[in-house]
């Protein structure tokens, strides 16, 4: 007798538009265990869109589900009409623009979604090869799009892939447009009967182009250009823009980790291509070491993160996005660029310090730069601690790796020219505003149920004191967001899943007093405590 679950798996593999999907499946429908992960459940958008490992079924990233994301997609935007004053029944003529990075499936899967968006009467722009997530954001609303789709799984390991999704505002999706599009994807029907026309307009180089003009208006172009720079695209497309960028801006060529130059899907030199990830960075510091760098920057594979590093003492440092995001804003207030600053409620308290201290306006969102890029219409700067950073959100309205390092090359060079380093502006800070030290313990599973039970570990029994203060606030943000928070003093625990991989992620934060001057002190008490407050987070989850 056939398994009712075997009966679903030979229905989606009797419509399945890939052939090598449809053998994969074949292979494992036999398979009960297996046959129940693939067909858990679909795939739904997450913190960045669609996300999940390449492989046949509903959840997971293949043809099948990506000409019914595509489908759905198109139908909503159809129901929404034009955005211009033409009246509700008027044709919106706004195309789609798909971008992709150098995965596996990428191409496939944004040439899919361009047939699927003509078969269903509207134009596709598809760009010229694979390119940096943010250039995909820069050009939806600087070619009027009705949306764009970015196919990427920015950092995660080399077997996923994803679907990014941004509306004609140029940012990601957010409540409801994420419900009704998810909606309309499950009333697509049989793929089969989707309409598919020809695979779209492939754009030229003049976007590329248009985008590295726009990033010139992120710098002052009257500081010092001298700077040396160690750089890797880890293994993924953002060098030959990042370089055009930093050409066009007058500094030098930059060093490039030769081993991590070119797109290479497989990521063959690290163990995971994200630049918070231990070890990932390693050839970049020894490049950087080797040349003399004065800075060492590293870009995820899609381009829209950015890592720093820089040489302190002759030892290489590579700075928390905390640090950075900090030092970004600090550096643009000095300029005199007014308007709201705003990071996420897993972020340093620092910035907040700032805006207060300035009186500049200061926002605070849930985790993701789809809710940054919303944290007011007078918005000039955003990030999050995970190595994200919006510099220009009137260029683009998400994270961008590529402004990001730009103006990082900006601060290091000016610094230099006064012969100090980030890390004196850094020590600046702290005498102002103290030692503000976060970090991050994060769990991977393999089960996924693992990070519930660990969630409602800490949730029915929270700590009653954190580094020997008692806990004076449990601020429990669900249903709106499954993130629980303790504050003891100044020091503060959030713990929530990750949006974009299989993890629990606790986010830590104390901050330590400099007294008589003493940064070097206030510094080791600081990484004591977070030592210690680890270790009490750990135990409060059960691990």
């Amino acid at each position: 007798m056939t398994s009712p679950l075997r009966s679903v798996a030979e229905a989606w593999l009797a419509d399945d538009p890939d052939p090598a999907s449809r053998d994969e499946l074949q292979a494992v429908l036999d398979d009960d265990t297996e046959l129940a992960d693939r067909f858990a459940g679909p795939l739904r958008f997450g913190t960045a869109g669609l996300r999940g490992p390449l492989r046949a079924g509903p959840n997971g990233m293949n043809l099948a589900v990506v000409r019914g994301a595509a489908a759905g997609l198109v139908r909503w935007l159809a129901a929404q009409g034009p955005a211009s004053s033409g009246g509700p029944h008027a044709p919106d003529e706004r195309p789609l623009v798909i971008g992709y990075d150098a995965r596996h499936g990428s191409h496939a899967f944004a040439v899919e979604t361009a047939r699927v968006a003509t078969g269903a009467g509207r134009r596709a722009l598809l760009m010229p090869r694979p390119l940096p997530t943010p250039v995909l954001a820069f050009a939806v609303r600087h070619l009027g799009a009705a949306a764009g789709v970015m196919v990427t799984a920015s950092h995660n390991p080399p077997q996923d892939n994803g679907y990014k999704v941004y509306l004609a505002d140029g940012a990601q999706l957010v409540p409801p447009a994420d419900a009704g599009i998810e909606h309309a994807i499950r009333a697509v029907g049989p793929l089969a009967d989707v309409p598919l026309g020809p695979p779209g307009e492939v754009l030229d180089e003049r976007i590329v182009r248009e985008y590295v003009d726009a990033a010139l208006g992120v710098i002052d172009p009257e500081v010092p250009r001298d700077l040396a720079v160690a750089y890797t695209p880890m293994h993924g497309v953002g060098r030959e823009v990042f370089a055009a960028t930093l050409a066009a801006a007058g500094y030098p060529e930059p060093f490039v980790v030769a081993e991590q130059a070119e797109p290479d899907p497989e990521f063959p030199t690290v163990a995971f291509p994200n630049p918070e990830e231990p070890g990932a960075t390693d050839l970049l510091l020894a490049l950087a070491a080797r040349e003399g760098a004065d800075i060492a920057i590293a870009n995820d594979p899609d381009a829209d993160r950015c890592a720093v590093a820089y040489a302190a003492g002759g030892v290489w440092r590579q700075l928390r996005g905390d640090e950075v995001g900090v030092l970004l804003a600090d550096h643009l207030m000095r300029r005199g660029v007014r308007g709201r600053y705003a990071t996420t409620i897993v972020s340093s308290s620092l910035l907040s310090r700032l805006c207060a201290d300035r009186g500049l306006p200061y926002g605070e969102t849930l985790t993701g730069f789809k809710w940054i890029v919303r944290a007011g219409d007078d918005l000039v700067y955003g990030y999050e601690e995970a190595l994200g950073y919006c510099v220009a959100p009137g260029m683009v309205r998400d994270k961008d790796g590529i402004t990001a390092a730009l103006l990082v090359c900006e601060l290091a060079a000016g610094l230099k020219a006064e012969l100090r380093t980030l890390g004196d502006r850094l020590d600046e800070l702290a005498l102002r505003y103290g030692v503000h030290a976060t970090d991050q313990l994060s769990v991977r599973v393999e089960d996924l149920n693992e990070i519930a039970e660990m969630m409602a570990t800490i949730r029915s029994r929270p700590p009653a004191e954190l580094l020997d203060e008692a806990v004076t606030a449990v601020e429990d943000r669900l249903p709106e967001s499954d993130v629980l928070i303790l504050r003891a003093g100044t020091t503060r625990v959030v713990v929530r899943p990750s949006g974009t991989e299989p993890k629990l992620k606790a986010y830590l934060e104390v901050v330590e007093p400099v007294a008589g001057g003493d940064i070097a002190g206030a510094r080791e008490r600081a990484s004591a405590a977070l030592a210690a407050l680890r270790t009490q987070t750990a135990e409060a989850l059960g691990l």
